[in-house]
């Protein structure tokens, strides 16, 4: 078993740390806050002599991601970093990186998408590209982030996954921390990650295209393959975990994490930094006699719709805690809790909640007021029809004006 080193060290630091140890051959980024330390320490590797890559500053996100999917169809690994209006400008090619089956890593430090303009971290720009293909793990803490990152090219460069992965961590609260971190030596991590093997790849002794045309003869039969190959990775995902356990000494992954959900009688579920905080809420009102409980979803795609059931079906309430809204409907995370539990034999009422959006703070008072709403729900019986903000200002909302 690998005996790691701890030290301290800024949340992107580490991640720069964990991508050199897995031998990127081509990384490609545009700088955006809170993800510009990340490819800054990368690059400055690389000019160091510390990490044998090719650096290419590209003039965008589009472009950025536009290189690494030529450079992977080359067969080689590869890598990049962005965050809100960066990843959204990468949306068209991140699309055709799952539909080609490239197995790109990302970093998406999360940050609030515009408008109005803000650095404050929520899900929007992660989660807005659930639907592209790509897979997504969303962190709790810096060790959390290392430790995924290196699982991460694992979990993509699989011949029975090839799928793009995203590693979503909240900025600033995760990428500009400065938390203890345990990393590990070169050799270990390359007994853990071997050098990437591709099955197709370009080159001029066997001609091959990529993304070519198509019609309704086979479009259908291509994304029935990759979606095959998302739901494959829930297997993939948690054999990983294992391997990295096994390898490391310590568990980090898997699809969902739980907390106390035994004999919760409500159980919190959310996603990314603000589990922390729910945890240590979960044992103040466990003191306090309240039977709560914490379930932490971190593949958000694949969706754990299986796990989570397992997870939260026993419980009398649930209550979501979304950063990322489906405007004019609800909050993204609620709908897919509410899916998954819509065939369930025992289904809990479940309350979706607007919790940290725009990067609101969320604190025990936050989490107690959460939990007394669910409470009230039980007594009545009855989910509000209308998602609810927790912590909206609704004294300044009659200030406000829209511009047409």
């Amino acid at each position: 078993m690998a005996i790691g080193t701890l030290s301290v060290m800024e949340g992107s630091m580490a991640i720069a740390q964990a991508v050199k140890m897995c031998r990127p051959a081509v990384i490609s980024a545009y700088p955006i806050t809170p993800q510009t330390h990340i490819i800054e320490f990368l690059a400055q590797m690389v000019a160091n002599g510390e990490l044998d890559a090719e650096y290419i500053r590209a003039d965008s996100e589009f472009s950025a991601a536009s290189i690494l999917a030529g450079a992977s169809a080359t067969g080689v690994r590869t890598y990049t970093a962005s965050s809100s209006q960066g990843l959204l400008l990468m949306t068209e090619v991140i699309y055709y990186l799952a539909g080609t089956r490239l197995p790109v890593v990302f970093t998406g430090a999360n940050r609030q998408i515009t408008a109005p303009i803000g650095l404050q971290p929520d899900h929007q720009d992660t989660m807005s590209l659930r639907d592209s293909g790509i897979i997504e793990l969303y962190v709790e803490d810096v060790q959390e982030a290392y430790d995924t990152h290196l699982q991460a090219f694992k979990i993509a460069e699989d011949h029975n996954i090839l799928l793009p992965v995203m590693v979503c961590m909240d900025g600033f609260v995760l990428t500009h921390v400065f938390e203890p971190v345990k990393t590990f030596k070169q050799e270990d991590v390359d007994a853990f990650l071997p050098p990437y093997e591709p099955i197709h790849y370009l080159t001029p002794e066997k001609p091959m295209v990529f993304g070519s045309g198509t019609d309704d003869a086979n479009t259908m039969e291509f994304h029935y393959m990759g979606h095959q190959a998302a739901l494959r990775a829930r297997d993939k995902i948690e054999a990983v975990a294992r391997e990295f356990e096994s390898a490391f000494g310590h568990y980090r992954g898997g699809l969902i994490d739980t907390y106390a959900t035994e004999d919760a009688e409500v159980i919190l579920v959310a996603m990314g930094s603000v589990i922390g905080t729910l945890r240590e809420a979960v044992d103040i009102l466990r003191g306090d006699g309240v039977k709560v409980g914490l379930v932490k979803v971190r593949s958000f795609r694949p969706f754990p719709a299986e796990a989570l059931r397992k997870a939260i079906n026993h419980a009398s309430a649930v209550a979501v805690l979304d950063r990322a809204l489906s405007f004019g409907y609800q909050g993204i995370l609620a709908t897919d809790v509410k899916a998954a539990l819509y065939d369930a034999p025992q289904r809990p009422l479940v309350l979706g909640l607007m919790v940290g959006f725009g990067g609101r703070e969320v604190n025990l008072n936050t989490v107690r007021e959460i939990v007394q709403r669910t409470q009230r729900v039980l007594d009545i019986g009855q989910v509000p029809n209308e998602t609810e903000f927790i912590g909206l200002k609704t004294e300044t909302l009659p200030h406000f004006s829209v511009v047409a």
